[in-house]
């Protein structure tokens, strides 16, 4: 087996991984495709591709720091504490400051798509189960 598949392979292999570990419960799936140090220290921008199951409810929960998601297709029920329910759909945009709890309902019959960028503290989880 050359070096270059072996490479591919636990390439493969971690992105799996990386996909299991930031998967929530509740019907959220997080697909981890980029990271990287931002300007400001000791925090780091993490691009996941997210999707939220027909049906679904993503679960409440808060990040350590922000988040930008863009939804790629379908239609979610946003529920940020502290604000009204918002409908978010493909082509729309939302943004939620670090800590504040979250969560997500799609009663659709299709899954939501999104992609979510979070400028988040270093070494910390992505996401944290919220009462």
């Amino acid at each position: 087996m050359s070096r270059k598949f072996r490479l591919l392979l636990i390439g493969a292999g971690l992105s799996v991984v990386t996909g299991a570990l930031l998967a929530q419960a509740g019907g959220l799936t997080r697909v981890m495709v980029g990271r990287g140090d931002v300007s400001v220290p000791g925090r780091e921008a993490v691009v996941a591709r997210v999707e939220v199951a027909p049906g679904a409810k993503a679960g409440r929960h808060t990040h350590p720091g922000d988040e930008i998601s863009y939804v790629l297709e379908g239609e979610s029920t946003l529920l940020i504490d502290g604000q009204p329910p918002r409908t978010v759909k493909a082509g729309e945009s939302f943004i939620i400051p670090a800590g504040v709890i979250h969560d997500a309902h799609n009663t659709s019959n299709a899954p939501v798509k999104l992609i979510g960028v979070y400028v988040v503290e270093k070494g910390k989880p992505l996401a944290t189960p919220a009462p």
